[in-house]
């Protein structure tokens, strides 16, 4: 049994549909929080109690204020909602977020058992409960009479099984979740009927500023984006930038953006334009910030497109100070600024020896109406940032002291800026020239800039999201690693990328003759990868490949990608153990397997398949070289996918590198290498796969933190 420490109450309505779907939710949380024991209890609702009210003139809250007032008055400490009855502007004192176990999303219609459309009589009912359905009953069977229904899921299949009605338009999800799946008779393509955006989700609600709820919500939302669009030509984004729009979500976007940056976005994504120019704001930045939060708690990956740099007079600190206060996670991926645009790329440079030393930056305006102080004493104000002088820091400093600058004055130091290893020194114009210049010292070889100023004392939050700020040396090899980091940013986690094994192509004389096989077995993306490059140099038909059997969803995916689909493979468990489940119940003793692999998987998983088949032979697609670094590497977290990249960091940085650490493996053949080295404080992903690793990790950093407020 787990040591349970805290009682979670979570209250749900209280129809067989509610409870399903709830008591699903809070056993995937306690399964990822181990800290808590969610109790669910249950309420009515003025919408269960009052069933003669149609749903379509009823009031925002007529499936969710019991629970509200429940909340807000402690009896509960959370709520699970279909998320489509949560009103759009939630009760005052709530705070919320959805809930990432998403069903289908159409509507289906059901008839009558044993009935088809083509069945039905003329004039034939059918039972509605909102405007959306009626308008599509209307269009589609113009000669129906369209009717009113309420009642919970088992009440309205009832009433149509009675003959009250012939036929009932409902939400997939409420039957799928039941069980319910062979009363329907038609799923609505979502382009005739569109959908609520919250069909099929689940919404919790909890009270603001709620310890452990708002802990709970790091696991199930992803890092805002706010991302520098540059100025005027697409080409001044950066590609960090690009990357960002090209996995996201939603995008909410400037004028005087490119419209070309615009072409990154997913057709999937919502895009919403923002307005604001200098003066005439088509949204009010208070709604462009709470759409941010909404967004954002609806677990959409987002990114916020802004002008120019978003640091440059962007109002970047009022949409960031919002999700702080919520503690919800970000990043900031810096723009080109129209100052850049029109000085260096102008030639109108702002430093060039013997002409300028450097420049000030500033605006005329104040915050609401009327001009600021642009004066000296208004220019004497403004930070100073040093280029080049880490060498000479403690005479800047005793300069700056003579000149009559105070000397509480703060000052940063801004190590490898923008770089995975960037460290941010702080101090004192004073502690600066008294400390002897250790700072120098300490770090002679390092790029610094120096900031001078009251802003050299302020910085963006970095304890944020599930993994709080973590650095997350991420070990795995080159062709994983971006997806990989972009994981960890989503919870809120900083990685730190140091591949230590690069795979390269074996150059095999001979390729396969692969009419000589009944199955083929990829383990990796990478196998995928490599397989398909090689096949296609060697002008190989992919038709002739024998039926292909993978380990899990993302070796699945890659081929995929690649137009192909795998005829075999694990719904759960992806790994060795999920592979050898499927091999025992796709295999026969006359079929002959070829797998595909590194040079480094030793021939424990061929011969653990060799007995459900007539054969297994291996053939080496690649092989795994060692990268080495110089420099150790300073983290909180490392992940490993591999036990060569285990091997490989012991091999550079020794078992005392990792002692303390925490440690993150997918699949149990990498933790074994691990504990081989006596090495045992180790968090092991229950599925091979990235995603469901860091989501274990993000549980188990969110238990934890719960625990320490227990």
């Amino acid at each position: 049994m787990r040591n349970l420490q805290k009682v979670f109450k979570v209250g749900t309505r209280s129809s067989e549909l509610a409870m399903t779907q709830a008591q699903s939710a809070i056993n995937k949380i306690e399964e990822l929080v181990t800290s808590i024991s969610c109790e669910l209890v249950p309420y009515s609702s003025p919408g269960d109690r009052d069933q003669a009210t149609d749903l379509r003139a009823s009031s925002a809250n007529f499936f969710t204020r019991d629970l509200d007032e429940a909340v807000l008055n402690g009896d509960i400490d959370a709520a699970i909602h279909s998320a489509k009855d949560v009103p759009l502007k939630i009760a005052d004192g709530l705070d919320w977020v959805w809930l990432p176990w998403v069903e289908e999303r159409r509507d289906v219609i059901i008839l009558q058992p044993k009935t088809t459309i083509k069945d039905l009589p003329e004039n034939f009912k059918v039972g509605v409960s909102s405007e959306r359905r009626e308008q599509y009953s209307i269009a589609r069977f113009p000669d129906a009479q369209i009717l009113n229904i309420r009642g919970n899921i088992a009440e309205r299949i009832a009433q149509l099984d009675a003959g009250n009605y012939d036929m009932i338009i409902m939400a997939a999800a409420a039957l799928v979740r039941l069980d319910l799946e062979n009363r329907i008779n038609e799923y609505i393509p979502l382009t005739a009927l569109t959908p609520p955006e919250g069909q099929g989700v689940l919404c919790l609600t909890f009270k603001e500023n709620s310890p452990i709820a708002t802990e709970l919500r790091k696991l199930f939302v992803k890092s805002v984006t706010f991302v520098g669009a540059g100025i005027g030509d697409a080409d001044m984004c950066t590609l960090a930038g690009i990357k960002a729009l090209e996995k996201c979500d939603v995008c909410l976007y400037d004028s005087l953006l490119a419209p070309a940056l615009l072409k990154n976005i997913p057709a999937t994504a919502k895009k919403i334009p923002v307005g604001k120019r200098s003066g005439a704001h088509s949204v009010p930045q208070e709604k462009i910030t709470q759409l941010i939060l909404d967004e954002a708690r609806k677990g959409y990956r987002i990114v916020r497109l802004k002008g120019g740099d978003p640091g440059t007079f962007g109002r970047l600190a009022e949409e960031i100070s919002a999700l702080e206060n919520l503690e919800l996670p970000y990043s900031v991926i810096p723009g080109v600024s129209s100052l850049n645009v029109a000085t260096t790329g102008t030639g109108m440079l702002l430093t060039k020896r013997g002409v300028s030393r450097g420049f000030c930056v500033m605006t005329p305006r104040k915050q609401g109406e009327g001009i600021a102080d642009i004066g000296a004493i208004g220019r004497a104000k403004l930070p100073i940032i040093f280029f080049m002088a880490l060498s000479v820091i403690d005479n800047v400093a005793k300069q700056l002291i003579d000149d009559g600058t105070a000397p509480t004055t703060p000052v940063a130091v801004v190590f490898n800026a923008g770089q995975d290893d960037e460290e941010i020194l702080r101090s004192t114009l004073y502690e600066v020239v008294d400390s002897e210049s250790s700072i120098r010292k300490e770090h002679s070889d390092a790029p610094a800039l120096i900031i001078v100023g009251e802003c050299a004392a302020q910085g963006f939050k970095t304890n944020q999201g599930a993994l709080n700020g973590k650095r997350v040396l991420l070990t795995c090899s080159e062709a994983v690693i971006e997806r990989t980091a972009s994981v960890v940013r989503d919870f809120g986690g900083k990685p730190i990328c140091r591949p230590l094994i690069r795979l390269s192509e074996i150059d095999a004389k001979e390729l396969p003759r692969f009419n000589d096989y009944d199955w083929l077995i990829i383990t990796s993306p990478s196998a995928v990868r490599i397989l398909l490059n090689k096949l296609k140099n060697n002008k190989v038909d992919f038709r002739k490949l024998p039926k292909i059997m993978t380990c899990g969803s993302a070796t699945s995916e890659e081929l995929r990608n690649a137009g192909l689909q795998p005829d075999a493979e694990p719904n759960s468990d992806f790994g060795c153990k999920g592979l050898l489940d499927i091999a025992k119940e796709t295999l026969n003793s006359t079929d002959v397997v070829l797998r595909v692999a590194s040079d480094h998987k030793h021939a424990h998983l061929s011969d653990t398949i060799k007995p459900f088949c007539k054969d297994v032979i291996n053939y080496f697609l690649y092989k795994n070289e060692t990268i080495n670094y110089n420099k150790a590497i300073d983290f909180d977290v490392v992940f490993f996918a591999s036990g060569s990249a285990v091997e490989s960091f012991i091999m550079q940085w020794t078992t005392k590198a990792i002692s303390n650490k925490t440690i993150l493996t997918i699949g149990e053949p990498t933790a074994k290498i691990l504990r081989k080295h006596d090495i045992n404080n180790i968090i092991v992903s229950p599925e091979a796969d990235i995603n469901r690793a860091f989501l274990t990790l993000a549980g188990a950093e969110v238990s934890r933190r719960i625990e320490e407020q227990i």
